[in-house]
């Protein structure tokens, strides 16, 4: 027995150094087709072909005795390397056509993710941040927008400071009433409409965009950025693709006044349950490990949640708190929502608890919708 499982494990290790042979073998023709389509000027994603991919994999399933869901996740992942490979391999390329930016927070957790997202993509980066302003001088570094070089020079500037932060360097960038394009990724937007009004009457184009994303996001999954439209969307959406088009690229674009009404649910309500649920568990004063324990799905896939919230910067969740103006509507109704619930129960009425259920699944998204 114990003959027949070596035997068995180094066959297992056999088959697994070929996987990896044709793996190294698939991801250079990868390169290559990446080569090609950047000579052309072709778009790295093509969704018909990644559906064909993925279709023969759930289909020889069966044959593999594992689920559909399995073979899918196993090539999505080969895929998302392809199309990583195809980029990197025609970054060159495109940096030839890529442009000169500037990224003011680059220090920042944020700020730091665009200054590798943008040269990933071809553009030639510099950045400002005030932390930086006690450090020893190097190229294309500074500790103050002061001591930015001729800032009309850059193709674009990218405001990536923190939420209290943002209105004071939009406003010292609309001081210098320079033609050179601004785009601020504020998640939330009401606080700096005086300072947008002033940049552009100043004659200093900008754009408003909120990426939905960390900065812990893999460049080379789907990547869904929200334009608030301040007023021409045609214009403000060219000049966003002029320094933003990636693979899994995904902009959408909606009214600017609308946007913080649309965040205070997005985030500002699924932040606070994620708060919530955390905050509710210490009043319980239950052991975390035996929680753990006997966690059931719906209690990890929420401890899961809870956690990511949490584990980020606490100042920026209270930002997004306090400075969304359509809070107070946000509150009422999960106050509500939690009276209607408990008071369903707490009255014995399956009817009404069932009712309610319904009515909130039918507020859901529609499934099938990839924010990984």
């Amino acid at each position: 027995m114990g003959e027949e499982f070596a035997r068995l494990r180094d066959e297992i290790a056999n088959l697994d150094r070929g996987l990896l042979e044709l793996m190294e073998r698939r991801f250079q023709l990868a390169a290559e087709v990446g080569r090609i389509k950047a000579e052309r000027g072709q778009p790295v994603v093509v969704r018909e072909v990644e559906q064909r991919v993925l279709s023969r994999a759930r289909e020889r399933a069966t044959a593999c005795g594992v689920t559909p869901d399995v073979m899918e996740s196993i090539f999505s992942a080969i895929i998302r390397g392809s199309v990583e490979r195809q980029h990197r391999v025609g970054v060159s390329l495109r940096a030839s056509g890529g442009r000169q930016l500037l990224v003011i927070g680059g220090a920042g957790a944020m700020g730091s993710w665009m200054i590798r997202f943008l040269e990933g993509i071809g553009h030639r980066v510099e950045a400002v941040d005030t932390a930086w302003s006690s450090l020893p001088p190097r190229a294309g570094r500074y500790g103050a927008l002061a001591d930015v070089p001729d800032p009309e020079r850059f193709d674009g500037i990218l405001v990536a400071v923190s939420l209290g932060a943002s209105a004071s360097v939009l406003d010292r960038l609309a001081d210098l009433a320079i033609p050179t394009p601004v785009v601020e990724i504020a998640s939330i937007k009401s606080q700096l409409e005086d300072s947008l009004a002033r940049l552009r009457a100043a004659g200093t184009p900008v754009v408003s965009l909120h990426p939905m994303f960390g900065p812990g996001k893999n460049p080379y999954e789907p990547l869904t950025f929200v334009h608030a439209v301040l007023e021409d969307e045609e214009e403000e959406t060219r000049r966003i693709l002029e320094i933003f088009r990636h693979p899994y690229l995904d902009l959408v674009s909606l009214p600017f006044k609308r946007h913080d009404r649309l965040m205070g649910w997005i985030l500002g309500l699924a932040h606070l349950c994620g708060m919530l649920f955390a905050g509710a568990l210490t009043r319980s004063k239950l052991d975390p490990e035996e929680l753990g324990r006997v966690a059931s799905t719906t209690f990890a896939r929420q401890v899961d949640t809870s956690r990511s919230v949490l584990g980020e910067d606490p100042s920026l969740y209270f930002a997004i708190q306090r400075l969304n103006p359509h809070r107070g509507e946000v509150y009422a109704a999960l106050t509500a929502a939690i009276g209607e619930l408990t008071g369903a129960v707490e009255s014995e009425d399956r009817e009404v608890f069932t009712t309610l259920l319904e009515r909130a699944a039918g507020s859901l998204p529609p499934p099938g919708v990839d924010h990984s």
